[in-house]
């Protein structure tokens, strides 16, 4: 086992060390503020403050982080160290900077809880993050620390291989999918049509309508077939909202098409939802969105568990306490809805660590790095400029056994003109990953 030293413990503290320890190397810890226990441990010791106490020790010379009360501007320094920037330098200790501290400020994504510029959607603008600026957005930096961590460690406590065997440390593709516009044409409604029609005159719409062709939009029985050769478990959002409005344009719950669509993958697939925009600022609202899904589902005394936050609108702490409020156990929205990377500077998940009211919560966190929408809409990447950016994030979550999550939208993987490329893209990148990897989707 693995005991810790410091000199007060905190929350904070605990937090980060369970996360690094137990979550990403699969290793047992402790946290002592006793330095004769610390003195008198035989296995490998780690003292997190600034006085040395034992010959055979791991230090890492502390800074005030994790032992602060409240938010405040963060002096930060990067610096880079084996190949990697880092932040928290540490003088005279056994690593290069405090990893504790470091992983704390990027896990609770403690910057969002600081005065910052908004984007024109109301969302922490990814342009104020250290990480973009810094230029380790595409990284999964924490992964990548721990992983340098460890090796330090095994350096200086050298000790059967099993004994720092990680044994939750596997690489998993996790493939979701947001279903926030179903169909193109169909289910549309006759004043719909007409108004698009007129809008946008199209023989493909009127060659769907006479059921001579099928939607553009409906890649589900397509997806199906993939996930089925490829044998991997997806996990689908439905938005759900009662009615249409601005950003929320899906064919309504109370069509029976709809249903049939939420009932048909929920066989197959865990479904989540996907909290609409007028849901955002009205919780009853998303409460009764949460209930229509489960009714559709027909999941008995259950509502759904699962969400992810349509067009990623989310703010810190207030959009993370009301799923929790509204009974969401996992949230899939940690990623940034302007670029793609690691918000969170993570391939992992964590739960969810509440800076408003220093305490650890049960929500757990499922961070994605890839988003089509990103790709096309946001840095204007041709299918194939994406497949390369995709291969870049699996190799970088592959390397340090972390977990890939990407978000596809049904209406890029049908066979609308305008996206061309890109359902091939997806297959091929599929099947690239399957020849490479052990595809392990449970957590």
């Amino acid at each position: 086992m693995i005991l810790i030293y410091a000199p007060i413990s905190s929350s904070r503290l605990q937090y980060s060390v369970a996360f690094i320890f137990k979550e990403l190397l699969g290793l047992d810890c402790n946290i002592t503020i006793d330095s004769e226990e610390f003195k008198n441990h035989a296995g490998v010791g780690i003292n997190y403050s600034s006085t040395p106490i034992k010959e055979n020790e791991f230090r890492i010379p502390n800074c005030e982080l994790l032992f602060e009360n409240g938010i405040k501007e963060q002096p930060l320094i990067c610096f880079e160290t084996n190949g990697y920037k880092a932040f928290y330098k540490t003088i005279a200790g056994d690593f290069s900077f405090d990893i504790f501290a470091a992983t704390f400020y990027l896990l609770t994504r403690y910057e969002e809880y600081l005065p910052h510029t908004k984007d024109m959607y109301g969302r922490y603008a990814h342009e104020n993050s250290l990480a973009f600026k810094e230029g380790f957005l595409h990284l999964p930096l924490i992964n990548i620390w721990a992983k340098d961590l460890i090796t330090v460690i095994k350096k200086k406590f050298p000790a059967p291989e099993y004994q720092y065997k990680a044994q939750y440390s596997i690489f998993r593709f996790k493939p979701t999918y947001d279903i926030d516009i179903a169909f193109s044409y169909k289910h549309k409604g006759f004043v719909r049509n007409i108004g698009g029609f007129l809008k946008s005159p199209s023989v493909e719409r009127i060659k769907v309508l006479l059921g001579l062709q099928k939607d553009p939009f409906d890649s589900f029985s397509w997806l199906n077939e993939l996930h089925q050769k490829n044998k991997l478990a997806a996990i689908y959002f439905f938005l759900v909202a009662e009615k249409n409005s601005g950003y929320d344009k899906n064919i309504l719950p109370n069509q029976d098409v709809m249903w049939r669509l939420v009932k048909y993958h929920a066989k197959k697939y865990t479904v989540g939802i996907h909290p609409s925009w007028q849901s955002g600022d009205d919780f009853k609202l998303l409460k009764k969105e949460i209930e229509q899904l489960g009714a559709m589902v027909q999941v008995a005394n259950s509502a759904p568990t699962q969400s992810r936050q349509h067009y990623i609108r989310f703010n810190l702490p207030e959009g993370y306490q009301k799923l929790i409020e509204a009974g969401i156990t996992d949230d899939h929205s940690m990623g940034y809805g302007s670029i793609n990377g690691f918000r969170a500077s993570v391939a992992s998940s964590f739960y969810w660590y509440d800076l408003q009211h220093e305490q650890y919560t049960d929500l757990r966190i499922h961070p994605f790095c890839f988003m089509d929408a990103n790709a096309h809409y946001e840095q204007h990447f041709s299918a194939q400029q994406a497949y390369e950016e995709l291969l870049q994030y699996y190799k970088a979550c592959k390397e340090v056994n972390g977990t890939l999550i990407t978000i596809w939208h049904n209406n890029f993987l049908g066979t609308a003109k305008e996206f061309a490329g890109w359902r091939d893209m997806y297959e091929k990148f599929v099947e690239v990953v399957r020849r490479e990897s052990s595809m392990v989707n449970s957590e």
